[in-house]
Formats: C-alpha cells, sequence, structure tokens
C-alpha cells in the first residue's frame, strides 16, 4: 500500500514577502498585478481573506472588498529560488517526488524507512524543516493516494497536517462534496447537482452507463474519486540538477574546527545518498553550504572539486572565513551533469510513417 504526502505551501507568494517584510503580517496584503492594467491576484495572506479576498480575483475587484490592502509587484525569481529549496529539502526525505507547481509537490514515502517508516512523522519533520529553514509554512495532507492527500492538506490550513489512513479513506470521501474532485469545475458540478449528485456519497449511487454517456470517459474518474480511488502513481520524470544533504544545529557551532569536525558524517551521509540514487557517474562539482547565526546563507564551490574529505574541507574553511560568526547550519552538496529523466523511457521515432 502506498505511502503519500502533499506538501503544499501557505500562501506561498504572500507568505515569502511576509518573510522579508514582518511588517506585511498583520496587515491585509496580496501579490498581483495593478488594478489599472487590469492585473488579477496571485495570492493573499490570511488578514486580506477576511475581507473576502482570493486568489486569482481581479484586483481593482480586491480594492473594492477591501480598501486598505497593499498589492505588491510579482517577484517570480524570487519565489523560484524559494521553491528550489523547498524541493531540497523534500530530497533529504525521499526521491520519489513529483512537484506540481513552484508551491506543492507529492511525496511517495512508501519505501522509506526513516522516522520507523511513519509517513505522518515524515510529514511533520518535513513541515518543521521548511519552517526553520526557509521561515515559511507548509500544510501536509499523508494517506494512500494522491487523490486522497491532496484533499487532505487543505483541511487545516494554515500550517496544518491532516492523516486519512487506510481504514478511515471510504468514510473520507465519502463525505466530500463533489467539487473537491479535480476536474469538477463549475459547469460539470452543476450538471452533476441536476443528476441529484452533491457529494461523493451521491455519486457513488450514480448508473455507470448514465454517468458515461454524459461525461465519456471522466466517468470512470468520477466513479473512482467518490470511492477515494487513484490508482495514480508518482510522476518523477524531471532532471535531477544536485544532491546534499545539510543539518541545522540545535546549538550554535562555533566557527572553525568544530564545524570541520563535522564533516566526517555529513559526507559519509551524503555518499550514501548518492549510492542509494546511483548518481555516481554525473557528479561535477562539490559544494558547502553555510548558514552564519544571523541566518545570512553562502555557498562555496569549484570546478575540479569531488566528493572527498579533502575538497569539502578546503571549500568550508574558504567559507567559514567570509564571517567571523558561528554557525546554525552546514550542508555538503554535489552538482551533477544533465542526464536522462529518472524514470525514463524511450520512445519510439516515427518517419515516414515507420516505427524504427
Amino acid at each position: 500500500m502506498q505511502k503519500i504526502i502533499h506538501i503544499d505551501a501557505d500562501c506561498f507568494f504572500a507568505a515569502i514577502e511576509m518573510r522579508d517584510d514582518p511588517s506585511l503580517a498583520d496587515r491585509p496584503f496580496a501579490v498581483g498585478g495593478s488594478a489599472e492594467g487590469r492585473g488579477v491576484l496571485t495570492t493573499c495572506n490570511y488578514p486580506a481573506r477576511e475581507y473576502g479576498v482570493r486568489s486569482a480575483m481581479p484586483t481593482a475587484q480586491a480594492y473594492r472588498l477591501c480598501p486598505e490592502l497593499l498589492v505588491m509587484p510579482v517577484n517570480i525569481p524570487k519565489y523560484r529560488g524559494v521553491s528550489a529549496q523547498m524541493l531540497d529539502i523534500f530530497e533529504r526525505f525521499t526521491d520519489q517526488i513529483e512537484p506540481l507547481s513552484l508551491d506543492e509537490a507529492f511525496l511517495d514515502v512508501t519505501e522509506v524507512t526513516d522516522f520507523a517508516g511513519s509517513a505522518s512523522r515524515i510529514a511533520e519533520a518535513i513541515r518543521s524543516t521548511v519552517r526553520t529553514e526557509l521561515g515559511i509554512t507548509v500544510s501536509a495532507g499523508v494517506s494512500v493516494n494522491k487523490f486522497i492527500a491532496k484533499v487532505a492538506s487543505d483541511w487545516h490550513k494554515p500550517d496544518g497536517l491532516k492523516v486519512v489512513p487506510p481504514e478511515e479513506v471510504d468514510s473520507f470521501a465519502a463525505a466530500l462534496g463533489i467539487r473537491a474532485i479535480p476536474g469538477v469545475g463549475p459547469v460539470t458540478a452543476e450538471k452533476l447537482n441536476r443528476m441529484g449528485f452533491k457529494t461523493c456519497a451521491d455519486l457513488r449511487r450514480a448508473d455507470p452507463l448514465k454517468l458515461k454517456r454524459r461525461f465519456g470517459s471522466f466517468s470512470q474518474t468520477l466513479l473512482e474519486r467518490a470511492h477515494g480511488q487513484d490508482r495514480r502513481r508518482i510522476n518523477t520524470q524531471r532532471i535531477r540538477k544536485s544532491v546534499s544533504v545539510e543539518h541545522t544545529y540545535s546549538n550554535d557551532l562555533a566557527n572553525g574546527d568544530p564545524c570541520l569536525g563535522k564533516l566526517p558524517g555529513l559526507l559519509k551521509e551524503l555518499r550514501q545518498r548518492i549510492e542509494k540514487a546511483d548518481l555516481s557517474g554525473r557528479i561535477r562539482k562539490a559544494y558547502v553550504k553555510i548558514k552564519f547565526n544571523d541566518f545570512s546563507t553562502t555557498t562555496v564551490e569549484r570546478v575540479g572539486t569531488a566528493v572527498t574529505l579533502e575538497d569539502y574541507r578546503e571549500l568550508l574553511v574558504e567559507g567559514l572565513a567570509r564571517k567571523e560568526l558561528p554557525v546554525r547550519l552546514l550542508g555538503l552538496g554535489a552538482r551533477l551533469d544533465p542526464g536522462l529523466p529518472e524514470r525514463y523511457e524511450q520512445l519510439p521515432l516515427r518517419i515516414e510513417n515507420r516505427i524504427l
């Protein structure tokens, strides 16, 4: 049986801006386009939502609902950077990851043995790590498939965790409204409502043939989701660019030998991760990451370096010299040469109607 986690960042773009400017946290705030340019909001914080402001709402309409709303322009490069950091955190727990957007992803932790194999404890560890290292919060849903996990991640937002164990999937799904099913928008929902279906429990009583005549092949998905079923697997078809490990220490390390003393343990963990993912043939260079106790971060990397204790020692010494401050986080990593996406499958090449 699968163990799936869905991670969804809370008001992601707005959360990053509030992290960088804490004065925004207690006032209605959103990220999006200007009202003059007929712009729309990409996201808003929870104080703004109390006025009825929502993502994808025209900015002019949002101002009518909340005249004191502050709207900042979208800064995609910044948000992509934080998204990449979040993905790096996910990779410390599993390599079975399916990013859905900058702020959400599915993780398959079925084979993970950390935390005694407990998916809920893994999800809690991920949430804690994101909060500590990135200064934002994420919500998580944990269950046996993607559909239930994704619905669950929205259950206790913001900064929440919802676990739906196998024995509760059937009753959990039955109580859901039909709009919880992906692909059921306002138009489809209205059609289903006219047929007498408002909840997944209602939909379970549908005549499959009538449903198929009305909705075609989508009818099968409707029936499966109504029963809490989802056979989709995690899609990991992406090119991995790096592999890393890092530790945040409960007590700051003195700058110097105490940091160097952590290298052997970190390197052992990194090599285990490289071996597990079969990445040794793709290593291009090594790098170290240091976060000082003032929360500033520096990364040192150099072409020609390898995953050796000597090279990491040189990189770490260089990085520690940049600030004479104690250290709260150390990380070791390796940049990878581009390779085939994980789970790559060669497709047949068609030329002049012939398959080669």
